[in-house]
């Protein structure tokens, strides 16, 4: 999927931007931006997709995303109300210089871990989420402060998890065509029986050029990423239905019961079943 390039509406009374987006606001597609991202999440769940990575988010996590890492977070489902403080910054927006400190030398390490993505945990999480929502309302010196302790945070604990393995880096504009394509089919049609062939198709490709090509660009295979996104709707159905696990393989895209338990446990480390009790 092409991501669309997002621009900030900053003003010159402010830095940076840090704001509440809640449904139907919210809803964002696939998109970059040069600027740093701290969201935290207030109300709602649904996947995550981040870089190459899929997986779920749900009310009060936080994440913190480096400069031009694609992502989109989507909803479990269209009448569910979602909403986020988001916070926004280029890394030079306090001035030429200051990243060059010997005193922020861990803030740069950070920086450079955040390039895959980093979903914070533990007391850190709970933290951050009180800053980052107080952040939106302060103002003046305050709002430099407290987003400066929210890195501190990050960079002195390291709670957090990196979650993708793709490089960022700028695609020319038939790969970006070419990815987009793919993306937008496999998200839309990913419970209809689906080749190889078929997806070589839409990008133009022979199959073991696709294979290679795909396995470049996202550090996995095609069919990994296929189920990956698969299990993600599963996972939504299992939380927010009371479906048997069989109507929930099937609408989810997966031909055997087997197959779909063998999926389910290699990316989640648990069966479907124990899940839904988990989300219970």
């Amino acid at each position: 999927m092409k991501p669309f390039v997002q621009k900030l509406p900053l003003t010159e009374e402010i830095s940076f931007v840090a704001r509440t987006y809640r449904t139907p606001d919210f809803e964002v597609s696939w998109h970059q931006h040069i600027e740093y991202e701290l969201i935290f999440f207030m109300e709602g769940a649904g996947m995550a997709f981040i870089g190459n990575y899929i997986g779920e988010f749900k009310t009060g996590d936080v994440f913190f995303l480096g400069a031009n890492l694609p992502h989109t977070f989507q909803k479990r489902h269209k009448k569910l109300v979602t909403g986020a403080v988001v916070v926004q910054f280029r890394e030079d927006f306090w001035g030429e210089g200051f990243m060059d400190l010997p005193e922020n030398r861990d803030i740069r390490k950070l920086f450079e871990t955040s390039i895959q993505g980093l979903q914070i945990t533990g007391q850190s999480k709970l933290l951050m989420g009180r800053l980052i929502h107080d952040l939106e309302g302060a103002s003046g010196m305050d709002r430099i402060v407290k987003l400066c302790q929210c890195l501190q945070i990050m960079a002195q604990t390291r709670e957090f998890v990196p979650l993708s393995t793709q490089e960022v880096k700028q695609y020319n504009h038939r790969d970006k065509e070419r990815i987009e394509k793919v993306f937008q089919y496999t998200i839309e049609s990913f419970a209809k029986p689906t080749t190889l062939e078929e997806i070589a198709r839409i990008a133009h490709m022979s199959v073991p050029a696709f294979c290679n090509y795909f396995k470049k660009s996202t550090k996995k295979t095609y069919i990994n990423f296929l189920n990956e996104v698969r299990i993600g709707h599963a996972c939504k159905l299992l939380a927010d239905t009371k479906r048997t696990v069989l109507d929930i393989c099937y609408e989810s895209g997966f031909n055997t019961l087997a197959n779909f338990n063998k999926q389910f446990f290699r990316i989640k480390k648990m069966t479907p079943s124990s899940f839904r009790k988990l989300m219970c």
